[in-house]
């Protein structure tokens, strides 16, 4: 089966279940192998989240994702949508940190998704092939995936009091999906809600985008969508977080009292399986790569290759590094000079967020940052001449550091990196000025070492 992205662009805007904020959600057309990508268009840099069961974060009531200082909250109606709607590529821009929750249910996402016109792809689907049962038990609950050449899911569910026990089991497939699960709203009993409230979650909450259960009553603005529809939410979540596996499953999900935490656990035991099948085999009597080895090789940044560049821009330098916001401290490679040297800069300015308690009524650039800048700078060049994928340069030591002049908010800090000595290809030496203005600010002589992303340091 081909991959699928969408025709057209979409959007559609809401307020977000807890956060209560006012939110916008962008669907965009992506190409082949792309995956989902969540794009934060209302942070510095347009920070970019990919789905992935080892960057979930909290799993109170939704599902959080995070990565460095971005995260994501409440995305698995979203995800739910795209899977199981047959969207294999597609760009998901957000001007907040959580998608619109709407009527409680993926029934608007799946609406967009159709006006945005599905169409197929050059490339074959790439499926997650499950080739041994898995369990995962929680208590009274547990997660039953087992070898199937479909998706299938059969659900037994019921409320935490005990109340309204529900059981479903259904083929998943775009058809399906759109017609008996994607409509089913989420549900809360009356009695979390305060609890819920008092940590700060469902702000944006009503009767107009969940179902409220109260003992057997059920409170709603509108009838029942269907007499099972709390199971059938419980399966459209069990979908939204299989997603994080990053393809779409084929697999027979028996689930009894699922949630969120427990998918999560199941989704990352699957995750390991893929990655220690995908492992190489070992050679010369080495050791098997395990499936932890193999999962943090899998967590670690990927970086890409700095080669015949003459400057980089901030996007450019972003797929360098590893580093996020708010620790990004280079905004352009503005030269190259030759393979041993290199000039950055770094804008400050007054939004930045170090400058709240250093100082109040005299905003000063700590030190440690500057230095923390001509590494980053230095981490540059020095991969520049390894001219290798995947690596990351870790800063390790600082000599003859000197801090001259204050650095305060409206300056522009030119970074100057020499490199002075490499040790074969793991260590190096470099020295680094940062200027204001043509005057030295800080300079110092910086050591560091390079290693793979999946190598323990």
């Amino acid at each position: 089966m081909k991959q699928r992205t969408l025709k057209q662009e979409v959007s559609i805007s809401g307020k977000a279940l807890h956060t209560g904020e006012e939110v916008t959600l962008t669907l965009k057309p992506a190409p082949v192998d792309t995956g989902y990508v969540f794009r934060r268009i209302d942070l510095y840099g347009k920070p970019e989240i990919r789905p992935a069961a080892n960057l979930v974060s909290d799993l109170t009531r939704n599902t959080t994702i995070e990565s460095g200082h971005t995260k994501l909250h409440t995305i698995e109606h979203v995800l739910a949508s795209l899977r199981g709607s047959g969207i294999d590529n597609v760009y998901v821009e957000l001007n907040a940190s959580e998608p619109p929750i709407l009527d409680g249910s993926a029934k608007e996402f799946v609406r967009i998704i159709k006006e945005a016109q599905p169409i197929e792809q050059d490339n074959d689907r790439d499926y997650f092939v499950l080739r041994e049962p898995v369990c995962i038990t929680e208590g009274d609950r547990s997660l039953i995936a087992l070898p199937y050449n479909g998706f299938k899911i059969t659900c037994t569910s019921a409320d935490d009091r005990g109340h309204h026990s529900q059981y479903l089991s259904i083929e998943i497939d775009p058809e399906s999906f759109m017609e008996e699960i994607a409509s089913a709203r989420t549900f809360v009993v009356y009695e979390d809600i305060e609890p819920l409230m008092k940590l700060g979650k469902i702000r944006g909450g009503s009767l107009d985008s969940a179902v409220v259960l109260k003992g057997d009553k059920v409170l709603t603005k509108e009838p029942l969508r269907f007499k099972d529809e709390f199971v059938r939410h419980k399966i459209l979540d069990i979908v939204g977080d299989l997603t994080l596996l990053g393809k779409p499953v084929k697999a027979h999900i028996i689930a009894a009292l699922p949630g969120h935490k427990i998918n999560a656990a199941l989704t990352k035991r699957m995750a390991e399986l893929d990655l220690a099948a995908a492992a190489p085999p070992a050679k010369n009597g080495a050791a098997k790569t395990t499936s932890a080895t193999a999962r943090k090789a899998a967590e670690a940044p990927k970086t890409v290759l700095v080669t015949h560049e003459t400057e980089m821009d901030v996007r450019r330098v972003l797929d360098t590094i590893p580093h996020r916001y708010p620790f990004v401290m280079i905004d352009r490679v503005v030269e190259f000079n030759g393979k041993d040297e290199l000039t950055a800069i770094k804008n400050v300015t007054i939004n930045e967020p170090y400058f709240t308690g250093h100082f109040p009524g005299r905003p000063v650039m700590p030190g440690v940052l500057q230095l923390e800048a001509m590494a980053q700078a230095a981490g540059i060049l020095m991969l520049r001449i390894m001219n290798e994928r995947n690596l990351i340069a870790f800063f390790m030591s600082a000599d003859k550091v000197k801090f001259r002049r204050p650095v305060e908010p409206g300056d522009q800090i030119e970074i100057k990196i020499k490199m002075l000595k490499t040790r074969g290809r793991k260590l190096a030496h470099a020295s680094g000025q940062c200027l204001v203005g043509g005057k030295v600010v800080s300079s110092a002589d910086l050591m560091f070492t390079v290693v793979d992303t999946g190598q323990e340091v």
